[in-house]
């Protein structure tokens, strides 16, 4: 596995799951995203949407292995 992949791979994990969780709670709530964020924290809910937010990976996932880029997509799946 090259160095390369394996940075390009977590980055890119971890940035889509952050996009996710922010697309969730920025669209799916009644609540700003600063707002719901801290009331998930609170309540004890924030993986919850950490989860539903890592879904996006799936796709991403899905685009690198047609594109025969399987490092970066093994990465991403063990970045989660």
């Amino acid at each position: 596995m090259e160095k390369k992949d394996f940075i390009i791979g977590v980055i890119l994990g971890l940035l889509v799951t952050a996009l996710g969780c922010f697309a969730y709670l920025e669209f799916f709530t009644s609540l700003g995203f600063a707002t719901a964020f801290k009331q998930l924290k609170m309540s004890g809910n924030l993986g919850k949407v950490i989860t539903l937010g890592a879904l996006l990976n799936v796709f991403v996932v899905l685009l690198l292995f047609k594109k025969n880029k399987y490092t970066i997509a093994k990465v991403i799946i063990l970045s989660l």
